[in-house]
């Protein structure tokens, strides 16, 4: 099982931006996959997640309305898409797939500055 992410950066407060997370080495469309957050000195939160064929969407109170998460099953791909962004979404996020055991990328750093 391999997940890797991209698309983070720095934003300014209200900006937008989309991860993306490639995954292989699995049945992709076969498994529910989740977006955790990371902050400094912080525990890792959930933020989203999306079952198999995308049916099914759950998010934390704290991003609820402002974030969405999807999937290309053909791409193998999970998506977040984060509008107005605030500081406090300021974290590592985190691509996750529970396949006999959990399964992590490497994150990527999204900072919401001005």
């Amino acid at each position: 099982v391999h997940l890797v992410e991209s698309g983070g950066g720095l934003v300014q407060p209200g900006g937008s931006l989309r991860l993306s997370c490639a995954a292989s080495g699995f049945t992709f469309s076969s498994y529910t996959m989740r977006w955790y957050r990371q902050a400094a000195g912080k525990e890792r939160e959930l933020v989203a997640r999306i079952t198999g064929g995308g049916g099914s969407t759950d998010y934390a109170d704290s991003v609820k309305g402002r974030f969405t998460i999807s999937r290309d099953n053909a791409k193998n791909t999970v998506y977040l898409q984060m509008n107005s962004l605030k500081r406090e979404d300021t974290a590592v996020y985190l691509c996750n797939v529970f396949h006999w055991r959990d399964y992590w990328g490497q994150g990527t750093q999204v900072t919401v500055s001005s």
